[in-house]
This record gives C-alpha cells, structure tokens and sequence, in this order.
C-alpha cells in the first residue's frame, strides 16, 4: 500500500473559465451563459492533485478502520483526523496566516467529494472543517483566530457545533440555554443542554450558542475543558454510526468574555450563514457517495447472474444504472457551480481588509437560495441513488455483510441535518422575498415581464422547434419553466398576498420549481460548456426529460391550489404551451448512457 502524500504545497492555480460572479438566485430571473458557470471539467491538475490525497487517505488509511468507527472506537477518529491534519486536508479554507491552506470554494468542494469512501468518517470531517471551524474562520476576532485555528489545521484540537437543543430543532432560535454575565464582568455563565452534537466524544472546542439575558442569541467558544462542561454517553443511532453523537450539558460554565464569538445578540447571523455553507457542503458530500453508489452497484450488477446471465445486461436493471447516473450528473453540475460562484464572489474581497471574514461570509450568503436547493436536491438525490443500489443487489442488499445496507441507513440523515427538506424548501421563497424587498433581486420586474410575455404569447409549437444548435429544445423549454415558475409565483403573491406565509404547501411548490429549474439549468449549461454532444448531451438531455415532467405535476397542482373554473383552465392551458415537446425517447438514452456506466465500472465521468 502506497503511502499518501499530502496536499501539495502552494495555491492551486485558478481554475480556467470562471466567468462573472453571478447573482445570487439570478437564475430565476434571467438565463446564465455556459462560460459563467463553474464546472467539474474546470477543475485544475493542481486540484485534482488535492483531490486525489482526499481519496487516497479515504480508501488507504480509513476505510480499513471502518469496522471499527461503527462499534464505537473513536480513538481511530481522533488518530485519523490527526493524520487529515498532517495531510492538509483539515487546513484548506483556514487562511495562510493562521497555518491553514486558504484554497478556494471549488478545492474545498472536491475534497468533501473524495473522501466518500470514509463512509461515517466524512460526517466526523465535515463537521471539524466545516460548521465547527468555520464560524471562527469568519467571525473570530485576530486573538481567537491566532488561538483556536492553527490548533484546528493540524488536528491538535478537534471542533464541534452545538446548536440544537431537545426543544430547538429546526426552530433554532427557540433554544433554553442562557447565557448571564458575572458580577466581575469577566464571563459569562452558560446553563442549558444542547443534544445531537456531532464530535462530542472528543472534542476540545464547541461554538455554541445561549441567549444572553434571555433573548439576545449570542455565539460562544467553549471548551471542553471549562468547569461544568460535560457529555452524555454515545447515542444510538440509525446510521453514520461511525461518528460520535452525545448531548452536550453545560452547568455553570464560566466562559470568559474574550471567547463571545462575534457580537452580543447577533449568533443567529453566524448560526444561520454558517448553515448555508454547511447545506452546500452536505450537497458535496451526497455527490460523493452517489458516484461511489453507482461503482459499488455496477460492479454488483456485472457479477451477479440470474438465469445465466449477469444481471447487468438485463434492461431494467441497465435503466437504474442510467437514472442514478443522470441525477448525479445534474448534481454535480449544481455543486461545482455554487463552488464557482461563491469563489467569483469572494475574489471580490479584500483578504487583508480587518473585516474580510465578515466580507466573505457575507459573499457567501448571497447565495443562500442556492445552498439551500443544492441541500434538498443532493439529499433527495442520494436517496434514490442508494434506494436503486439496494434494489440492485435484491436480498443481499437488505444484509449487514453487504456496504449498500450501511450506506443505506447512513443516506437517511442527510434529510434531517442542516435543517430539513421542509424547513429548506420554505427558506427558499422566503429568501427570494426577502432579497426583492431589499432590491437586491429584480424578481417584481421579472413577474411584471413575464405577465406581460404570457399576455402576448402566440400559439406555441414544441419548444425550440425554431431554435438550432447543441440542446436548442431543452434551452427553450428551461427558459419556459423559468417563466412557469414566475407564473406561478406571482399568481400566489397576487391571491395570497401577506398571508401566503402560512400557505406552505405552495411555498413549498414555489420552491420545488426552483430546484428543478437549478438543477436542469446547471445540467445543460455544463453539456453545452463540454460542446453540447456526447455522453454530456445525453445525460443533460435525459435529465431535463424527466425534470419537465416533474415541473408539469407541481405546476398543475399549484395552480389548483390557487384558482378555479375557467380561470384554472386558462393557467392549465398556458402549462401546457410552455411545456409543449415532442416525447423524448428516454428508453434509448437510457440504454447508452447504461452502456456509459457499465463500460466505465461506474460514473461514466468519474475521471473527468
């Protein structure tokens, strides 16, 4: 077994064809051009360098300790985020100054990514790298950061985030625990129990959050070794049973006012910005898992015979190895294009300026319509992917000898964590309002144009019929759900006005669309950014099939929601002009894109 090398020294070079910093949830508004996206294909040798470390350390140095993390031997954990440290791979978005790596949004994607195969332990990564050291790399003050994160680089000390409370799940800010100022002046003293907190086992530092004189949310760097501090056992968990879970008590525990991280009464900026990264995070590392999903049931499917055959050449079987491959396609084309219009963002920032931490993350949450999209689709997304590799393996699947039974119990958290699909999918319409209120989004005038175009909209054939070139069809009928999808919503604005908050079947609606015109936009502009033929035409073309079909349900069950009688055959007959195409026949791209995976072992595109 070769020994891994860690991250190469210096900066990788920037990736080629950034494009523009697009604006944040512009998508819905108005069409993006190929070159402004960022893609996987952009990814530069020096990146993939980094990437190949993540992987090797994920197949070399943890996956023989898998057994071991999932009976609760968290020694392992702790020695391997160590040697992560060693490696680099804890240091990538902790700045240079702070003995960190200071790489981009996109490196930090493709590390998430690679190291898949760590199974649980990637859960135990992430939150170290991500929502526990992030908060400091954003809001600490210089003393913090000169404490706390070259600690953090190197795995020296290990971060946790404690956030949610046994009454405060998804309504975080609901939480108990208070936070009062000593007589002296001196500290704070911190009183309440936080549950579910990722890394307790071992921790030595959590950022947590308590209301200081019972309402003002205030962040806090606490650690372990701080009088009164303590942890439950370990507890029992459906899944990701390889990473340590325990409440978190806090009695009386003096934190010295020095450790606020932040200001007083503003940890709920800090909670919620650091969150958004976290769900774009959590969509990378569901894309991970998808591609090693598809590996590990193609090679089941190519194995496994029945009636005297290998079932891979069975087309039923072919047609989920195809359906996995193009939900992971558009995937990938979401998440590296949220990595790349961050990092257009943050090059934006002075890195000097005292106050870029709060500059970045402020670049960063620009785009909290995106995280919270790229969170529900790569979610769901990993869902289906290992449903179909348990369905692939039949009754060998549902045993604990084989990986996908883990995988699978593992895949069901991604639902719940970083906020759940239900609470994402109402953030979603929530955040657009809020960003046309402050003029930060042109959405009214966009609802005001699209009124007017579907007033004056002629008798329509199939979409794109009149168009040429590369996906000319599947680029007209995403700027028509574009339009459908202003439809709908300013239909809802219009009937429901203020009250539509509590409407949330059509928040939800709302949102939906907006995942799929996301997901079918980045698909396409990612096949048409690769020439727009091939196995990338196929497998954006593919997509967009089944995503259209998709948008027609949620479209017709909204407008029901809001309208009646002849009025609701109006908006019913304006869906089916703007959604009008010839069938596509998904059972032969199906077949070539199987014909793709079986050849390559797994996802056609592994390689790049």
């Amino acid at each position: 077994m070769a020994d891994v090398q860690p991250v190469p020294a210096g900066r990788p070079a920037e990736a080629a064809a950034r494009g523009r910093k697009p604006l944040g949830a512009g998508f819905l508004v108005e069409a993006t051009a190929p070159g402004d996206v960022f893609t996987a294909e952009d990814l530069t040798e020096e990146q993939k360098m980094i990437g190949q470390v993540a992987r090797d350390f994920a197949w070399q140095e943890v996956r023989p300790r898998l057994e071991e993390l999932e009976h609760g031997h968290h020694e392992h954990s702790v020695a391997l985020l160590r040697r992560a440290g060693e490696l680099g791979l804890l240091a990538v978005e902790i700045p240079a100054e702070y003995e960190g790596l200071g790489l981009d949004k996109a490196t930090a994607t493709l590390v998430v990514e690679k190291l898949a195969p760590a199974g649980s332990f990637g859960v135990t990564f992430g939150a170290h790298t991500g929502i526990g050291t992030l908060p400091i790399v954003y809001f600490g003050n210089p003393e913090q950061k000169r404490r706390y994160l070259p600690k953090l680089a190197t795995g020296e000390w290990i971060a946790a985030y404690a956030l949610t409370e046994p009454d405060a799940g998804s309504d975080a800010l609901g939480g108990k625990t208070r936070a009062v100022l000593s007589p002296d002046g001196k500290h704070y003293i911190l009183n309440g129990q936080k549950q579910w907190i990722t890394n307790s086992g071992f921790a030595h530092v959590f950022v947590v959050y308590a209301k200081v004189d019972g309402d003002k949310m205030t962040a806090f760097i606490v650690e372990r070794d701080f009088p009164g501090v303590s942890v439950s056992e370990e507890v029992r968990k459906m899944g990701i049973k390889g990473s340590s879970t325990r409440m978190l008590y806090l009695n009386e525990v003096p934190v010295p006012v020095e450790n606020v991280l932040g200001e007083v009464g503003k940890g709920h900026h800090i909670a919620f910005n650091i969150l958004n990264i976290g769900r774009w995070k959590l969509a990378a590392g569901n894309l991970g898992a998808c591609k090693e999903l598809i590996a590990l049931a193609t090679r089941y499917a190519q194995g496994r015979k029945q009636f005297g055959q290998p079932i891979a050449t069975f087309p039923l079987i072919q047609q989920k190895l195809a359906a996995m491959a193009v939900r992971t396609y558009a995937l990938e084309a979401m998440v590296y294009r949220t990595a790349g219009a961050f990092d257009a963002s943050l090059r934006e920032i002075d890195g000097d300026a005292p106050d870029a931490g709060r500059q970045a993350i402020a670049a960063i949450s620009e785009y909290a319509v995106e995280a919270s999209i790229n969170k529900v689709f790569g979610s769901e997304t990993l869902d289906f992917v290992v449903d179909e590799a348990v369905q692939i393996h039949g009754g060998y699947g549902y045993m604990q000898e084989y990986e996908v039974e883990r995988a699978y119990r593992d895949a069901r958290i991604n639902r719940i964590f970083e906020g759940t699909n239900e609470i994402n999918r109402l953030l979603i319409p929530r955040e657009l309002m809020r960003r046309t209120m402050k003029g930060q989004l042109p959405l009214m005038q966009a609802l005001t144009r699209v009124q007017k175009e579907l007033a004056e909209m002629a008798p329509l054939g199939p979409a794109g019929e009149a168009a040429s070139g590369p996906l000319a069809e599947e680029q007209a009928l995403i700027a028509n759900t574009r339009r459908l999808g202003l439809m709908v919503a300013g239909l809802a604005v219009q009937k429901y006005m203020q009250q539509l908050e509590h409407e949330q079947e059509l928040l939800a609606a709302i949102a939906d669309l907006a995942i799929e015109l996301y997901a079918m936009e980045s698909a396409v502009l990612r096949a048409l950014k690769a020439g727009g033929n091939g196995l990338h035409a196929d497998l954006a073309r593919l997509f967009v099939a089944g995503s259209l079909d998709r948008v027609e349900i949620i479209a017709r069950n909204a407008l029901a929601a809001i309208e009646r009688g002849d009025t609701l055959q109006v908006q019913l007959g304006l869906v089916r002009r703007l959604l009008r195409r010839e069938p596509v026949n998904q059972v032969a791209l199906g077949r070539q894109v199987a014909a793709a995976v079986l050849e390559a072992g797994g996802y056609p595109l592994a390689g790049r």
